[in-house]
C-alpha cells in the first residue's frame, strides 16, 4: 500500500513536471516567433479584440494610430498622434491593455503612451544612447572632408547617393577596400549626412566582431528579443568589417534574418569590407548572394596627386604649413594608405612643436625614417612564392603546381595559394590556371582552409610566418 501510495505521488510528480516543461517550451516557442515590437503589438491587438470587443479597439486604437515603439523595463512604449486616444488608453483600456501583456509574457508588464512631444524626446534620447556612439561624431567624417580621387571616386558618388537618398538600387551598399584607405570614413559621412536630414532615425552602427559579442551576450542573459529589435528596427543599418561575421554559424543564422527583415522593409544597408563578398571565406553563400545583389565597390590606394590632397587637407585642418617639396617628398614615400599619410603629418607636427624645428625635407626624412616605404618595396612574383613554399616541405615547384593529391603536396599548394593571395593582385581564377587550371572554386576553397587552420592552430600560424619570411629575404 505504502509502496502504491510513493508510487502514485512520483508519477503525480513526473506527470506534473513534464506538462510544465511542455507549457514552458510552448511559451518560449510563442515568444520566440514574435520577432519584433510589431508582432507583438500584433498579438496584444488580437486579444483585445476578444476582451474589449472590435469596436472598441478600430475606434481607439486603430483609428487613434496607436503603435508600438519599444520593450523597457516590463513596460511596453506606445505611441498615438492622438490625444483622445492617449486618454482612453490610459485610463479605460489600461488595465484590459496590461492584462493582455501580462498573459503573453506569464509576468507584470506595465503600458505607457507617448505623445507628439513625448515621442520627440523619446526619440533624441535614443539617438544618443544609440549605438553610433561607438563610433566618431565628430564633423571631420564628412562626405566635405574626404579627398576624392581616381582611387575612390566610384565608392564616393555610390555613398553619396545613399545618403542622399537619390537611388533604392544600391542596396545593400558594399564598400571593399584595404585598411585605411576611406571605407570608414564613407560609413561615418553616410550616418552625418543621414542624421542631418532625419534626426528622427534610429540609425544603428556596428562592427561585425560586436555583433557577434552582443548576441552572444544576448543569449547567455536571455534578451534575444531586445537584440533583434534593436537591429531589425534600423532605419539605417551600417556594418563595418563585415568579413568578421564568417565562420560564425549563429552569427550569420542571425544575421541573415536581420538583413531580410531591413531589406523588405525597403531600409538602407551599408557594408565595408577588407574584399568583396566572393572572397569572404566561409561566408554562406546565401549572405554572399544578397550582398551580391546590391551595389558592389571598391576603394583602391590613393594615386600621387590625391596623396598629395590629402597630405595638404590634413596639414591644414592642423594648422601647420608644408612646404611644397615636403608634400612631394612624403607622397612619393608613402604610398600604402590615407591613415598612414595623416599620421606622418601628425608625427611631423609633432616634431616641429617639440623641437622647434624647421620643416625641411631633410628633417622631414629623419622624423619619418620608421615609417616610409623604399619605392623599391619588394613584391614577390607567384614563381618565388611557390618556390620557397616547396622548398619549405622539402619538394619541388612542379610537383605543387602539379596534379598530385597526396597529403605531403596537398597542404603544401593550399598555402601557396593562400601566400599567392595575399602578395599579389592575381584573381582566383588566375591563381587556378597557376596550378594546373584549377577552377577559382577549388583555389577558395584551399584559401579557406589554410586560413581555417591558422585561426584553430598557432603553430601552423607560425608556420605560415615562417615561409612569408624567407619569401621577403629574396627582395
Amino acid at each position: 500500500m505504502q509502496f502504491r501510495l510513493i508510487f502514485g505521488i512520483m508519477l503525480f510528480k513526473y506527470y506534473y513536471a513534464n506538462l510544465a516543461c511542455f507549457l514552458i517550451e510552448k511559451y518560449l516557442e510563442r515568444i520566440e516567433k514574435m520577432n519584433s515590437v510589431t508582432d507583438l503589438w500584433d498579438r496584444v491587438l488580437e486579444m483585445l479584440t476578444s476582451s474589449l470587443g472590435p469596436v472598441v479597439v478600430d475606434v481607439w486604437y486603430r483609428q487613434g494610430e496607436v503603435k508600438a515603439v519599444d520593450i523597457k523595463d516590463n513596460t511596453l512604449i506606445l505611441y498615438t498622434p492622438s490625444p483622445f486616444s492617449k486618454d482612453a488608453v490610459e485610463t479605460r483600456f489600461y488595465e484590459a491593455t496590461k492584462k493582455a501583456l501580462s498573459e503573453i509574457f506569464a509576468s507584470d508588464f506595465d503600458v505607457k503612451v507617448l505623445s507628439d512631444a513625448e515621442m520627440e524626446a523619446y526619440k533624441k534620447e535614443q539617438m544618443a544612447k544609440d549605438s553610433t556612439s561607438t563610433i566618431y561624431d565628430g564633423d571631420e567624417y564628412t562626405f566635405d572632408s574626404f579627398i576624392v580621387g581616381s582611387s575612390n571616386k566610384f565608392a564616393h558618388a555610390a555613398a553619396l547617393a545613399v545618403a542622399n537618398e537619390k537611388t533604392k538600387q544600391y542596396n545593400p551598399l558594399f564598400i571593399h577596400g584595404e585598411s585605411g584607405l576611406g571605407k570608414t570614413h564613407l560609413l561615418h559621412a553616410i550616418r552625418h549626412t543621414i542624421r542631418s536630414r532625419h534626426p528622427e532615425f534610429n540609425i544603428v552602427y556596428v562592427k561585425g566582431d560586436d555583433f557577434t559579442n552582443e548576441l552572444i551576450k544576448a543569449i547567455q542573459t536571455g534578451k534575444n528579443i531586445e537584440f533583434r529589435e534593436k537591429y531589425r528596427n534600423a532605419d539605417l543599418f551600417l556594418m563595418d568589417d563585415i568579413q568578421f561575421i564568417a565562420g560564425k554559424t549563429s552569427t550569420q543564422e542571425e544575421f541573415f534574418h536581420t538583413f531580410n527583415t531591413l531589406f523588405e522593409s525597403n531600409h538602407q544597408i551599408v557594408f565595408t569590407s577588407d574584399r568583396p563578398p566572393s572572397e569572404i571565406m566561409r561566408l554562406t553563400d546565401r549572405l554572399k548572394t544578397r550582398f551580391e545583389s546590391g551595389l558592389i565597390v571598391d576603394i583602391q590606394p590613393p594615386d600621387y596627386e590625391t596623396r598629395m590632397a590629402i597630405i595638404q587637407n590634413k596639414a591644414m585642418q592642423m594648422g601647420v604649413v608644408l612646404p611644397i617639396d615636403v608634400c612631394d617628398y612624403i607622397a612619393e614615400n608613402m604610398t600604402a594608405n590615407v591613415r598612414q599619410l595623416e599620421g606622418a603629418v601628425k608625427k611631423i607636427a609633432a616634431y616641429k612643436d617639440l623641437l622647434n624645428d624647421n620643416i625641411t625635407v631633410h628633417s622631414v626624412s629623419r622624423a619619418m625614417k620608421d615609417m616610409f616605404k623604399e619605392k623599391t618595396e619588394f613584391i614577390p612574383t607567384p614563381d618565388i612564392i611557390i618556390e620557397e613554399t616547396a622548398k619549405y616541405h622539402n619538394l619541388t615547384s612542379d610537383e605543387l603546381k602539379g596534379s598530385r593529391r597526396t597529403k605531403n603536396v596537398t597542404l603544401p599548394r593550399h598555402i601557396a595559394m593562400y601566400l599567392i593571395k595575399k602578395f599579389t593582385n592575381l584573381s582566383l581564377e588566375d591563381i587556378g590556371d597557376i596550378f594546373g587550371g584549377r577552377d577559382h572554386t577549388t583555389v577558395l576553397s584551399s584559401l579557406n582552409k589554410v586560413e581555417t587552420m591558422m585561426e584553430e592552430d598557432p603553430n601552423f600560424s607560425n608556420l605560415i610566418k615562417e615561409i612569408t619570411s624567407s619569401i621577403n629575404s629574396r627582395s
